[in-house]
C-alpha cells in the first residue's frame, strides 16, 4: 500500500484535513481517525483508544475469510470477484463492525501486481469514501453475522509448484506469487528449481 499511500495523503491535505502516516503504531498520535492499511501486527486497546474510529480495510466477506492474505487465497480457490470491507477494528483480529463493503472484478489472467493493483484502488476510494461523509460514515457500522472463518499465513511451502500437475490446473498458484518475495518453486532429482512469471503487456499485443 505505501505506493498509494500518498495519493490519498495529498487529497486529504488539500481538502483541509491534517493528516499523519505512521509505520508503527506506538508512533500514532492522536486523531479522529485512524486508518490500518496492510499493518500486520495487533493494535491493543490504549493505541486504539487514542482516536474515535480506528479502520482496517480486509480483503473478504467478513466474517468469512479473516486471517491472513485473503485476496490470495481466494484466488486459489477460483474466485474472481473478490469483496473488499472496511469496519472498525475490534478487540479481536477482523471482529469490528462493518460500515461499507465493495467488490472488485478480476478477469483471472491477472498476475501479482495487477491484483495488488485492482485491490489497492479499491480501498483507497473506500478509505476516501468514509472520510467524505464522515462523522455520518461512522454511525452506519453493522455487527458482524454469521459463523466467521479464518485463513492462515501463507509460507514458503505454499508457493511450491507440483511438477506431477500441468500449468493450467496450477494457474491461480502462479497468479499469486511473488517473483521476488515467494517465487514459485519446485523439487527435482534432489535440487530446488524456481520459477518466474511475466505476461506480455497489452501495449505490446496492440503493436502487433
Amino acid at each position: 500500500m505505501n505506493e498509494y499511500i500518498p495519493d490519498l495523503i495529498f487529497d486529504w491535505i488539500n481538502d483541509g484535513h491534517e493528516v499523519r502516516w505512521a509505520h508503527d503504531a506506538a508512533e500514532l498520535p492522536a486523531g479522529d481517525m485512524c486508518f490500518f492499511l496492510s499493518y500486520g501486527k495487533i493494535v491493543n486497546n490504549k493505541r486504539l483508544m487514542q482516536h474515535r474510529n480506528n479502520l482496517v480495510v480486509h480483503a473478504s466477506d467478513l466474517p468469512r475469510g479473516r486471517g491472513w492474505s485473503p485476496l490470495t487465497w481466494q484466488i486459489l480457490e477460483g474466485k474472481d470477484k473478490i469483496p473488499v470491507t472496511i469496519f472498525e477494528a475490534g478487540e479481536s483480529v477482523d471482529s469490528g463492525p462493518i460500515y461499507e463493503k465493495v467488490f472488485v472484478s478480476f478477469s483471472g489472467n491477472e498476475l501479482i501486481e495487477e491484483l495488488r493493483c485492482g485491490l489497492a484502488n479499491a480501498i483507497v476510494d473506500l478509505c476516501r469514501d468514509f472520510v467524505s461523509r464522515y462523522p455520518d460514515s461512522a454511525k452506519l457500522g453493522l455487527k458482524q453475522e454469521g459463523e466467521p472463518s479464518f485463513y492462515p499465513h501463507r509460507g514458503p511451502e505454499d508457493s511450491k509448484i507440483d511438477v506431477q500437475k500441468s500449468l493450467l490446473s496450477q494457474f491461480n498458484l502462479l497468479r499469486t506469487v511473488d517473483n521476488n518475495k515467494y517465487p514459485a518453486w519446485f523439487e527435482f532429482k534432489g535440487r530446488k528449481f524456481f520459477l518466474k512469471i511475466t505476461a506480455k503487456s497489452n501495449l505490446d499485443n496492440a503493436k502487433e
